[in-house]
């Protein structure tokens, strides 16, 4: 395993969103939910944490170990505003990327999502998401591979696949919530709370977590444009290596008031691997 000697590193406190504990399975809700209709929130543990800079050993992280690492490439000159521009050439991109990092025979990207809170407005953009989450889980990975590779899905399901996020800035640096992201070495079983993920259609899963003190929060201060955090947020293998990690964005108490909002995206991908690869 890479070593990240987190000693060495400088950390910021700040305040992380965790999951309370409660009888009641939590929901994280993607519309206005009607006025009669029964909600279950999630309610937030907040706790002040450690945010460790990692950028003094950003090449000890990996996506096996870590379940995350970074990689560089320059910003295309595309307007990342426009979704078809960027399912047209950037997806392509993303996938490079992927297949590069991860070695698998293929990749397909096939989401994704804009974030800046002054332009939340338009469709496809969000605000920085500032709870602690993983994206899928072993119901929903697994579920979205069948709606996203129809007749195929049945083959591909055999083999080890990974569910894969490709994050970067659109301007830099990132001064105004920066994404923390979980050191996957550093979960236990019991961290993970299964969470619906409603929709007015339907309801998906993710994960979100508890609280728990051995949990090692990392980000890169500073992010630039030219460089990618490539974060896993499901791995069908079960032989020790990282599957799912937690991310968050948060607040960092020393930016200052007029720093300009952050501008990122992040791409949904899935690795496919071989039989001959093995998972």
């Amino acid at each position: 395993m890479a070593a990240i000697q987190i000693e060495a590193l400088e950390s910021v406190n700040s305040v992380l969103n965790y999951t309370e504990i409660s009888d009641h399975r939590p929901a994280f809700y993607l519309y206005k939910p009607d006025s009669d209709e029964l909600q279950t929130p999630r309610v937030a543990d907040k706790r002040t944490v450690p945010i460790y800079d990692v950028r003094a050993q950003m090449d000890n992280v990996t996506l096996d170990d870590h379940g995350f690492c970074f990689t560089e490439r320059a910003l295309p000159a595309i307007d990342f505003f426009d979704a078809p521009s960027v399912q047209q050439s950037y997806y392509r991109e993303c996938a490079d990327l992927v297949k590069s990092a991860t070695g698998a025979s293929r990749v397909l990207a096939f989401d994704h999502n804009v974030r800046d809170k002054e332009r939340s407005d338009q469709p496809g953009v969000d605000f920085p998401v500032r709870f602690a989450h993983n994206d899928y889980t072993d119901i929903s990975g697994p579920q979205r591979v069948h709606d996203l590779m129809g007749d195929e899905a049945g083959e591909l399901l055999k083999y080890r696949y990974q569910f894969i996020n490709v994050w970067r800035p659109l301007r830099g640096p990132v001064v105004d919530t920066p994404l923390a992201v979980c050191d996957a070495s550093s979960l236990a079983v019991d961290d993970f709370i299964a969470t619906d993920l409603k929709y007015r259609d339907r309801v998906g899963e993710i994960f979100s977590f508890r609280f728990n003190k051995n949990h090692r929060w990392l980000y890169l201060r500073g992010m630039l444009e030219n460089e990618i955090l490539l974060l896993k947020c499901f791995d069908s293998a079960t032989n020790g290596i990282a599957r799912y990690t937690a991310h968050s964005a948060f607040r960092d108490p020393r930016a200052p008031h007029d720093t300009p909002v952050r501008r990122s995206i992040e791409v949904r991908t899935i690795a496919f691997y071989s039989p001959q690869q093995g998972g």
